[in-house]
């Protein structure tokens, strides 16, 4: 069986995430995807991250809404940790519970072209299956360039399905202004980031600022 594996900061969750997990579970015929929010990311500054615990329930709440929601799994393991979110940790988790399972690393495009400059990167290939998904349009020949790059330590899956151009950055930042989000998240989501007035220490530096 395929185990998929899908981190990130989920900062918040939204409907292009969600699409990419279901483009994988169709494509690669995943028996289960688990979606693993980071604590610390090695990739991003973690001073706009709400809290791990609201990261966590607002994947629970859009992974229901889901169609896919018998296949989806949210996993809290980078969260239990203090230490930085390096992915070679949850392959290697992972790897522990599914030690005869064909392990996929998902990941998205702008992942794929820095990919050789990630914490332990060819001992992740011997463990999984790269598979890598557009996040923008027009970028499949340099990703294919990389992956050709990749292939000799590991497999590495390009997918060609189209992307669905949604930022996490753009989102709280329509936050800030007091725009409409609502349609690049799971209403729940939406309902969840409302209620929690989540994501309003930005909405006042913004007004700090003015």
């Amino acid at each position: 069986m395929r185990i998929g594996i899908y981190g990130g900061s989920f900062n918040p969750v939204h409907n292009g995430h969600i699409h990419l997990a279901g483009t994988a579970i169709e494509e690669l015929g995943l028996y289960r995807l688990y979606l693993v929010p980071s604590r610390i990311s090695p990739h991003k500054s973690s001073s706009e991250y709400v809290a791990p615990e609201d990261r966590l329930t607002m994947l629970r709440l859009a992974c229901k809404g889901s169609r896919y929601r018998d296949i989806l799994r949210v996993s809290d393991f980078e969260l239990k940790t203090d230490r930085i979110s390096y992915t070679i940790y949850t392959v290697e988790e992972f790897r522990r519970r599914f030690p005869k399972e064909e392990l996929v690393l998902l990941i998205g495009s702008d992942m794929l072209l820095s990919f050789d400059k990630w914490h332990r990167y060819e001992d992740i290939l011997r463990e999984v299956t790269l598979a890598a998904f557009s996040r923008e349009e027009g970028d499949l020949e340099e990703l294919e360039k990389k992956a050709d790059e990749l292939r000799r330590f590991g497999r590495v899956i390009l997918s060609k399905a189209d992307p669905v151009v949604v930022s996490s950055t753009e989102i709280r930042k329509k936050i800030a202004k007091n725009e409409n989000y609502s349609c690049y998240l799971d209403k729940n989501v939406v309902q969840y980031i409302r209620s929690g007035n989540l994501y309003a220490d930005e909405k006042a530096d913004k007004e700090a600022e003015s």
